[in-house]
């Protein structure tokens, strides 16, 4: 397992992405300016932070708008077999509120919440067949 960013839910999307870029001088991947995503990369190393549009996981994880206001941030972490690694989450008690299910292209996700109710994204990338 790695950990591959963490991932902040806002609300005003076009602001958190001038402050990133354009304050603190983070890089852009995709110039989103307007989200609903965009990841922004480190100076050093392979994680980095991101934004997210806060409905947008709201939806994804099938709670109504209000419910989402109190979510802020999101972990991410990168496993090689995520079914196998929910199964094992959920023998030892865990409880996933979301997946596994497709999320792009490419990548299959799992949400569940720490006992804060931090929120936690566990991320399979499928390799492209040739």
């Amino acid at each position: 397992m790695e950990l591959a960013q963490v991932r902040l839910l806002v609300t005003d999307f076009p602001a958190c992405y001038r402050f990133y870029a354009h304050v603190l001088g983070l890089k852009p991947q995709s110039g989103a300016e307007e989200g609903p995503y965009e990841k922004f990369s480190p100076a050093v190393g392979s994680a980095g932070i991101a934004l997210q549009d806060r409905s947008m996981m709201a939806g994804l994880l099938g709670e109504l708008a209000e419910q989402a206001s109190g979510h802020r941030s999101l972990v991410v972490l990168r496993v090689d077999d995520l079914d196998a690694y929910c199964a094992r989450i959920v023998e030892r008690g865990g409880v996933l509120a979301h997946g596994p299910a497709p999320m792009a292209e490419r990548m299959r996700v799992a949400h569940l919440k720490d006992p804060e109710g931090n929120l936690v994204e566990l991320q399979e990338w499928q390799l492209l067949r040739s």
